[in-house]
């Protein structure tokens, strides 16, 4: 939503035409005369052809936990079909300041809790042992599919490498490969420390497809009823059994490259069903071709123009974006201009999450003040619409919040379907933790059980750990058949026999301000027979503060799963 170009400043060709397009009516006959039309496929590049079998295989690995390194972490727990591929959870980053409920916090999206290269909990220096919030909010991929580089800073770029070797696999288009294999060897994402794609690799070589998911699609399960593994599953794909970085992101890619959101009313009414859009939906239409210049950034189809811009929403050294890839100062606060293809079900706008509205305020808001208040290096083609007669921003909105969405991403029908991750189900139960935690002195914060963990056969390196306590105190893990309510033993309260089936010991460690953590690995049988056991467990911790000389953690449900 910009204004009009300054004298002697240069623009592509494209650009040129694009603000031609917004001083026309923008009927269907006449949008479609001037190059607006159907969605088409994104390119996929040579080097990787799409193909059903590898499109299925990508699906499978983009929305299977296992790719993570502690289970938790899909592809897809960050990127939801009904939230338009974008992240619809609530993560709070303290932001520069390191001080949350500040002005200057993000809303992003959360991770995983950070440990070592021996996959032991480590404290973090902003999150402690909480979940880790990435520094930005994961996009949509709509945008991406079609982009010369992805990320909101556009550091995945246009040429893939193999990450193992460095040698170029796609010289150019293969910005979605390049996308794909940077979250799994994310520390803060999905990646203990130290992780690389032989750990990976060698992980998928034994992991059952899904098994931690449920809901299959019909599609999924066809597939898996056939190719059970993943060595069947890329022998499928790329005629070896072999599992590489590479192929891995080729076939993600693939799967990615299928999702094209073609059936929105604003798609049908320009294919000629003249009651696709709603009458306010057609003025917003217009609108936004014309008296907002929305198209200046916004072209269809794609609705964006894959270029980078500063609207000025935050001080650019809070965070330099594109300047921290090319460089130039001149690139200082930009970012990837995203498509608003299937905007109306993002649940928050923008890399820093801080609008979670389009209209009335939000975003719209932000456009009719001409960008946010912060003026250096603030892109000099934004329009103040407050001063431009006639705008209405309700309209615009209706416009790009409903007739730009897709009802089949919405709903989540085929091909946006997808099963239930395991995490989902989790927060749908609230957890699986129980019971409260004794502390040393009233008032005082308890131990925590960190158990988010999927327990399952064969997971040979399922851990629980354990933060609070003193630093160099003994700390016992219960674990039992038998799930107490609470009742009192020495004290403290207590959510499994005091005297259970097994007790693991570990010395807690310092975490630099004399709070104690730990991590014991409690090694899981690939006996199938186990799938279904439940376990429960629960932190017992000498301490000579307490009033009891000891204080306990809140207990968590182990349900070993298949």
């Amino acid at each position: 939503m910009r204004g009009n170009i300054p004298s002697g400043s240069w623009y592509p060709t494209w650009f040129i035409a694009v603000l031609g397009m917004c001083m026309l009516a923008a009927s269907p006959t006449t949008a479609q005369s001037l190059g607006h039309g159907p969605l088409p496929p994104p390119s996929a590049p040579p080097e990787n052809p799409l193909t059903p079998e590898k499109a299925i295989l990508g699906k499978a690995l983009f929305w299977d936990e296992q790719l993570s390194s502690d289970n938790t972490v899909a592809c897809g727990t960050c990127h939801r079909p009904q939230s338009s591929f974008s992240d619809p959870r609530e993560a709070r980053h303290p932001g520069p300041d390191l001080l949350l409920h500040t002005p200057d916090d993000l809303f992003t999206s959360p991770g995983i809790i950070r440990s070592d290269a021996n996959h032991l909990y480590q404290p973090d220096a902003v999150f402690g042992l909480e979940v880790q919030k990435t520094r930005r909010r994961a996009p949509d991929i709509f945008g991406a599919m079609y982009a010369p580089e992805a990320f909101w800073d556009g550091r995945a770029t246009s040429e893939f490498r193999d990450p193992k070797t460095g040698a170029v696999v796609i010289p150019i288009g293969g910005a979605l490969e390049s996308q794909v294999v940077g979250p799994p060897l994310s520390t803060a994402e999905m990646a203990h420390e130290a992780r690389d794609w032989d750990d990976i690799t060698a992980k998928l070589v034994t992991a059952k497809p899904l098994a931690l998911a449920s809901n299959l699609t019909p599609d999924l399960q066809a597939t898996l009823q056939t190719h059970p593994d993943y060595p069947a599953l890329f022998q499928q794909a790329f005629g070896t059994p072999d599992i590489t970085a590479v192929r891995v992101a080729f076939a993600i890619a693939s799967y990615e490259r299928t999702l094209i959101p073609e059936r929105t009313p604003y798609f049908r009414w320009l294919a000629g069903q003249t009651q696709a859009m709603t009458p306010d939906q057609i003025e917003g239409h217009d609108q936004f071709f014309n008296l907002a210049n929305c198209a200046t950034c916004h072209q269809p189809p794609v609705f964006t123009v894959h270029e980078y811009s500063n609207i000025g929403l935050r001080p650019w050294q809070d965070d330099p974006g594109r300047m921290d890839i090319t460089g130039l100062n001149s690139d200082r606060g930009k970012f990837k201009i995203p498509s608003l293809l299937n905007a109306g079900l993002r649940p928050r706008f923008f890399h820093t999450g801080e609008e979670n509205t389009l209209w009335p305020g939000g975003v719209g808001q932000v456009y009719m003040d001409g960008g946010g208040p912060n003026f250096d290096n603030r892109d000099p083609l934004l329009l103040d619409l407050n001063q431009v007669p006639g705008v209405d921003m309700a309209k615009i909105m209706d416009f790009v919040g409903n007739a730009l969405t897709d009802p089949r991403v919405r709903d989540g029908l085929p091909p946006f379907d997808r099963p239930t991750l395991r995490s989902e189900r989790l927060e749908q139960a609230g957890g699986n933790l129980y019971g409260f935690g004794t502390p040393a002195l009233a008032g005082a914060d308890a131990p925590r059980i960190l158990a988010a963990e999927p327990a399952f056969p064969g997971a040979h390196l399922f851990r629980i750990g354990i933060v609070g306590g003193a630093a160099g105190t003994q700390a016992r893990l219960l674990l039992g058949a038998t799930r107490l309510s609470g009742q009192v033993h020495r004290g403290v309260a207590m959510f499994v026999r005091p005297y259970p089936q097994k007790i693991v010991s570990t010395t807690l460690e310092d975490d630099g301000q004399g709070g104690g953590y730990g991590t014991v690995f409690l090694p899981i049988p690939n006996h199938p027979n186990l799938i279904g056991t439940q376990v429960f467990a629960q932190w017992y911790v000498d301490d000579l503060t307490a009033v009891h000389g000891a204080v306990t953690s809140e207990g968590a449900v182990l349900r070993i799963e298949g």
